[in-house]
């Protein structure tokens, strides 16, 4: 029997969480080197099984199954292709530098880091399940340690409000995607929830077209679609850091995954029927969420803006149905988690040196954190679709699959790419020129060196994936491949 390097990698982040709850709370320094050890062997074992991937063979690889509840076709399965390999990546990249960037923390961070790893369990066993059952059992793993990251630790102003709010729109989404689940399973006749039986099942025209809505809306809600996108601003805003990054670099993506995975893939007569209405509404991501974004004055909220109008580019790819479209959506899922993981990290570091988040007191932050600054900038280009970076190399075959079938929304998606640059800009000049206020000036320091590490990191993946598209394009196109087949084209 091969290694089961995909079982390691899900289950290392809730073991060393078990692990970090058993030593003393006062053994601060044990409790982070322990978290370190946990996302750095996550890391480098998705590294591993990355560049281990046969494109050539193409497929689902690394595939392990065993049976969990046999009675009810339910089973431990899981598998990587084209498409989800990119996303484990990228889940380890944000665990490992969400841990560097919390490293400071001293409130409690036994239970703190305990709950982040559990959440990347949910993450890393949701983005590989080939098992319906499964894919909603760490998919509710990954939604119930976020409200309890939010009201912890989260800003003491709205922390349980907003988590509240995210956990009651995120639990509506999943039940209506979970109805829609059990009608698959027993319209299929087949007693399994194994999604590679269930691609061949042969619903009926009519079936997939009244389910298909209640299971895509269902995961959308996580990924932010318009108008379900409201909880999400506001739990990046009230988040912790690390949990900010994972929020928008991770959680937003297996919910665009996920209506992906089960919806679109499981129902594609559904997908072609309905997705003239899902493309309107991916259109008003763009455009509405980067407006609101350019007259925000609370730095986390126009990142949090920002994010939702990259994810509504997200979906105008899924809602494409073309190649091409699927090959930007799929780069953009891995760009826009390493450029919004980027964001909140700097914005993190901004707000526990000034103690604010507001703009207009703000300014002058290149002179003391000039690597921050950097980081931002290069962040800042690529959600722009700067070329050289990996938001051009997303965001240029997004919009030619768009072209293709819907040439009037690509162009209209377009003003959302300039407003983007307008508000970029405009808060790089005023966040990090000009003069800094008198009363930061003494207070304000630069970041540590496991800041350092952690930005230097992201920056380097958004700009390797922009000059150098190859080691990874080619990997998504082969996912694409197979959804593709489903879809008939």
């Amino acid at each position: 029997m091969s290694f089961p390097i995909l079982s390691v990698i899900v289950f290392t982040p809730i073991v060393t969480a078990l692990v970090i709850l058993l030593l003393p709370a006062e053994r601060k320094r044990a409790i982070r080197w322990t978290a370190l050890a946990g996302a750095v062997l996550a890391l480098l074992l998705s590294v591993v099984t990355y560049f281990s991937y046969d494109i050539h063979a193409g497929g689902y690889q690394f595939v392990e199954k065993v049976p969990w509840v046999p009675e009810w076709g339910i089973s431990y399965h899981v598998g990587v292709n084209g498409l989800n390999l990119p996303l484990v990546l990228l889940t380890g990249l944000v665990m490992f530098t969400g841990v560097l960037i919390s490293w400071g923390m001293e409130e409690r961070p036994r239970e703190f880091f305990a709950f982040l790893f559990i959440l990347a369990t949910g993450v890393f066993g949701a983005f590989v399940s080939l098992d319906m059952f499964q894919l909603f059992f760490f998919y509710e793993m990954a939604v119930f340690p976020m409200y309890l990251l939010i009201s912890l630790w989260g800003w003491p102003k709205m922390r349980e409000y907003a988590a509240m709010k995210l956990t009651l729109y995120l639990f509506v989404g999943s039940m209506l995607a979970l109805v829609g689940a059990l009608a698959m399973y027993f319209a299929s006749g087949l007693h399994t929830f194994d999604m590679l039986v269930l691609e061949h099942a042969g619903f009926t025209v009519a079936f997939q077209r009244l389910w298909f809505p209640v299971v895509f809306l269902g995961f959308a809600v996580l990924g932010g679609l318009f108008p379900f996108h409201n909880w999400s601003p506001d739990g990046y805003a009230a988040a912790p850091t690390a949990a900010s990054m994972f929020h928008a670099g991770v959680l937003k993506n297996l919910g665009a995954f996920a209506a992906l995975r089960v919806g679109i893939m499981l129902l594609p007569e559904g997908a072609r029927f309905h997705m003239s209405w899902v493309i309107l509404l991916a259109l008003i991501n763009v455009i509405y969420a980067s407006l609101i974004a350019m007259v925000q004055t609370d730095l986390k909220y126009v990142i949090g803006f920002s994010s939702v109008s990259h994810m509504g580019l997200v979906m105008l790819g899924l809602a494409s149905l073309s190649p091409l479209g699927y090959l930007g959506a799929g780069l953009q899922m891995f760009s826009h988690g390493v450029m919004t993981a980027l964001f909140f990290a700097v914005v993190g570091m901004v707000y526990d040196r000034a103690h604010t988040r507001e703009i207009p007191k703000l300014g002058g932050f290149a002179k003391k954190m000039p690597l921050a600054a950097i980081a931002f900038i290069l962040g800042g280009l690529a959600s722009m679709g700067m070329p050289g970076l990996s938001g051009f190399v997303a965001e240029f075959p997004l919009l030619l699959g768009v072209w293709q079938r819907y040439p009037l929304v690509a162009i209209v998606a377009c003003v959302g790419v300039v407003v983007t640059a307008a508000y970029i800009l405009l808060l790089i000049r005023r966040v990090f020129f000009g003069t800094m206020p008198a009363e930061l000036e003494r207070q304000v320091g630069d970041i540590t060196v496991l800041d350092k590490v952690a930005l230097g990191l992201l920056a380097f993946i958004l700009l390797a994936l922009g000059l150098y598209p190859t080691w990874m394009a080619p990997l998504v196109q082969s996912g694409v491949a197979g959804v593709m087949r489903l879809l008939g084209a």
